[in-house]
């Protein structure tokens, strides 16, 4: 796919400037937020395995290499999955992995896959990380449309904000720099959507996207999808 954004629960304003539908999402979806444990978003599960032995020791040896504060452990994080962990289109590169601990030791995944890995590295580190999806198109601003998928990171002094690991190219240079946003793509046209609320787990369709296919170029030909009604009612 050739974009990247999502949405979460609280952002900075200069996160709210891609769209007014997104800053009224991000809005109404914010008084929610916080009625949530944050328990949630630290959990192990079975895409996010933080507790896999090799994704607990590569979460430590983030934390180890350098100042221990969220802030910078969170950033080593985000950029060991952006640049070491290889976009699977962009390499054509088998195979599909969904489970954050098989990105980790095949060294690849499409953009929702990456996010697991971040997530599981953020939550080992006991720094509270969930998933966002946008709906975008695929190319050229037409239809059809597929997700993508990105992670928001709570940071201390900050509060939540999102990080997009899918890897950068030319064209794409997503960074960490909070509070400022810098994700990969804006979103362009009126049909594209920032999906509001910050996921302690994967969407259904994008695990069947990435469990039922059997190679790259099969989950290139059917990138998960949501209508926007379904997806307001948790479907």
């Amino acid at each position: 796919m050739n974009k990247s954004i999502a949405i979460l629960g609280e952002f900075t304003p200069s996160l709210m400037q891609h769209s007014g539908e997104g800053i009224t999402a991000l809005n109404n979806f914010k008084s929610q937020h916080f009625s949530i444990s944050m328990e949630q978003y630290l959990n192990t599960s079975e895409y996010i395995d933080w507790k896999h032995p090799l994704v607990s020791l590569k979460a430590a040896e983030l934390a180890s290499a350098g100042d221990r504060s969220d802030y910078n452990v969170a950033k080593r994080c985000f950029e060991f999955v952006r640049d070491s962990i290889k976009h699977s289109w962009d390499y054509r590169m088998n195979p599909v992995t969904c489970k954050a601990s098989d990105v980790l030791i095949h060294q690849t995944g499409y953009c929702y896959a990456k996010s697991h890995l971040l997530a599981a590295l953020l939550r080992a580190n006991s720094i509270p990380a969930g998933l966002c999806y946008q709906r975008l198109t695929i190319e050229n601003d037409e239809p059809p449309y597929c997700l993508h998928g990105l992670n928001a990171v709570y940071l201390k002094q900050f509060g939540w904000y999102r990080i997009d690991a899918r890897g950068n190219k030319p064209g794409v240079n997503a960074e960490f720099c909070p509070p400022v946003e810098k994700l990969a793509f804006p979103i362009i046209t009126d049909a594209e959507r920032d999906l509001p609320g910050i996921r302690a787990e994967p969407l259904v369709q994008v695990v069947k996207a990435l469990t039922l296919k059997h190679s790259v170029e099969e989950v290139f030909a059917n990138l998960p999808d949501i209508e926007i009604p379904a997806y307001f009612k948790g479907k």
